[in-house]
């Protein structure tokens, strides 16, 4: 027994862990994010102050290099280098993240002070017809149904063309064809708005067609079409091949796979794609600048005559230059916004309503 104690008492005792390097060492208060935050903003804007600057742009990204900098010092010192490392990407990804959001808060913002004064129920049911530049009257209801009339036939035709292409890109292409028509895809992806409105006013000349609704549709439907392709195959390539497999093992055939499994899986991935698609078009200027021709009248038909847009009238009235048009193009800018915002929330709830029940 004695032997025993001895020997047990003779052992070494185990040295205490190096200071920094154990993961019990001592940490940072969950908020000192937010005094770095805090400490580094006062810093920067006396530093701006101080140096003259009138830039609020220089003050954030002084500030900006400060939170960088405070946060991995502190950390060093308080926690250990690794958490430090840590640290620092997470700022940097937070500082990342406020850089590319402020320009859009800030073009929201700006929108939406601007537009809201001339915005009211007056601006969206009156045209500009017989209205001068520098009045203050007018309204936006003729390029409000242009563009709802134009996008809505560039959908009509892109949204089932795209779908079944990127239904044979998957789940049927093979071969040299579907490697061309992925290469013509990508190709049409970067193709810009004016090439395509050169494109259908070439055909329009040729065959002697006048400037009509229809024509600015076509060009927005070569843009469209690409963007609804791409990320229709991107949806349909998420869908997991077991319940390909799983349907076709009970001897359903492959279209009405595709057609109940496939899709009914992805609809929501494919709703969000055609939205990003249409709110790509919905801003576009130069095709109907040169297919639409533009009109200050009212013309519910799109086959027939000159119509208007919401990105054709912004244009048109800054380009007049008067106080009164600056303000009707803020509030078309709004309008135009709100339209692409309305459409997504829509496409979100159908996504919803017709995804896949996940209950047991």
């Amino acid at each position: 027994m004695s032997h025993a104690s001895t020997s047990v008492q003779d052992r070494p005792t185990p040295a205490p862990p190096a200071p920094g390097n154990s993961l019990s060492s001592r940490t940072l208060p969950r908020l000192a994010p937010l005094g770095f935050a805090a400490v580094s903003i006062a810093l920067g804007v006396g530093i701006g102050a101080a140096a003259g600057w009138h830039s609020r742009v220089q003050w954030g990204l002084i500030a900006a290099l400060l939170f960088l900098t405070i946060s991995y010092v502190a950390t060093s010192v308080v926690e250990n280098q690794r958490q430090a490392k840590d640290r620092l990407a997470t700022s940097l990804v937070w500082v990342c993240f406020l850089i590319a959001v402020v320009p859009l808060a800030s073009l929201l913002w700006t929108t939406v002070s601007r537009g809201s004064e001339r915005l009211d129920l007056y601006f969206l049911t009156h045209s500009m017809a017989g209205v001068l530049g520098s009045e203050a009257s007018g309204g936006v209801y003729h390029a409000l149904i242009g563009t709802l009339e134009q996008v809505g036939i560039a959908t009509v035709i892109s949204a089932p063309l795209g779908l079944l292409t990127a239904v044979y890109l998957v789940e049927y292409g093979k071969g040299p064809l579907a490697k061309a028509v992925t290469f013509f895809v990508d190709v049409m992806t970067g193709i810009p708005s004016i090439v395509a409105g050169l494109f259908i006013l070439s055909i329009m000349l040729i065959a002697g067609l006048e400037p009509s609704g229809l024509m600015g549709a076509l060009a927005l439907t070569i843009l469209m079409i690409p963007v609804v392709v791409r990320s229709t195959e991107e949806m349909l390539k998420l869908v997991p091949n077991e319940l390909r497999e799983a349907s076709l093992a009970l001897g359903i055939p492959k279209w009405r796979t595709i057609l109940k499994v496939v899709l009914p899986t992805a609809i929501g991935g494919i709703a969000t794609g055609v939205m990003l698609a249409i709110a790509r078009i919905a801003g576009e200027t130069a095709p109907i600048i040169l297919l639409v021709f533009g009109s200050q009248l009212i013309n519910p038909n799109p086959f027939e005559g000159a119509q208007s847009s919401l990105p054709f009238y912004i244009y048109e009235q800054y380009k007049i230059g008067e106080t009164a048009s600056y303000d009707r193009a803020w509030a078309a800018a709004l309008v135009l916004i709100a339209f692409v915002m309305i459409l997504n929330l829509v496409a979100r709830g159908i996504a919803r309503w017709k995804a896949p029940k996940t209950g047991r």
